[in-house]
Order: structure tokens, then C-alpha cells, then sequence
């Protein structure tokens, strides 16, 4: 519990290593990337339909560029393999006995699902096949 600790706000922001503050982080940035290219289709579908194709037709290339597409999909498979981990944790109480080997399980089955397409997005976009 609450000991009296008087903590600054800077340091209570400092980060203190360790998988669980990186996934905490991690769940909290994905979600915003989430959040930024659901809202780019939104406000592109806006001024598509409001004021004219200009603005629309900038966004549309900036949301369908190859590197936003390759972070949007980093941000909905992390954030759905670590909400998942989150609802086994959350719905098999012993399980967070190995919470830590959770979440290395986790990145054991991220990175390849994330690495083989984002390498194939990227060696496509490099060659000049995407863009």
C-alpha cells in the first residue's frame, strides 16, 4: 500500500526497465497509432465528401504510404497479441505466476507474424514495386 512516498512527477515518469513497463508502453503508443490512422480515414473521408479532393487525396497518400502501413500494422498486431496475453492473465488468475515468460511468448510469436511481412512491404518498397 501507499507508504507516504513523496514522489516528483519526473521521476515517477522515469522509465524503469524491465518487460512489463515496455509492454504497458508499448500497449499505450500502439493504441494511439491505432487511433491516428483510424482518424486519418475519417477526416480523409471528411474533406473528401465536405470540401473537395485535395486535402483527401493528401491524406489518402499519407495513410497508404508504405512505412505508415507498416507501423499501422506493427500497432494492431501488438496490440492485439498483448491484449490477449492481458485477457488470459486477467481470466486464468494462476497464470501470472509466469507473467514474464507471458510476455517473452508473446514476442516469441510477434515477430515472426510482424518481421516476414514487413520485410517483404519494405524489400517491395525499396525495389520500387510499392509506394
Amino acid at each position: 500500500m501507499f507508504q507516504g512516498r513523496h514522489v516528483g512527477y519526473l521521476e515517477g515518469l522515469r522509465y524503469k526497465g524491465r518487460e512489463n513497463m515496455l509492454a504497458w508502453a508499448l500497449h499505450r503508443i500502439t493504441g494511439l497509432g491505432i487511433l491516428f490512422f483510424v482518424g486519418t480515414h475519417v477526416i480523409a473521408a471528411f474533406f473528401l465528401n465536405a470540401i473537395g479532393d485535395t486535402i483527401s487525396t493528401a491524406l489518402t497518400v499519407l495513410y497508404e504510404s508504405t512505412l505508415t502501413q507498416i507501423f499501422v500494422y506493427f500497432c494492431v498486431l501488438y496490440h492485439a497479441l498483448n491484449g490477449l496475453r492481458l485477457i488470459v492473465e486477467d481470466f486464468w488468475p494462476p497464470l501470472l505466476r509466469y507473467h514474464r515468460e507471458l510476455l517473452w511468448f508473446q514476442w516469441l510469436v510477434f515477430l515472426p507474424i510482424f518481421g516476414l511481412p514487413a520485410f517483404l512491404m519494405l524489400t517491395s518498397f525499396l525495389s520500387g514495386g510499392a509506394h
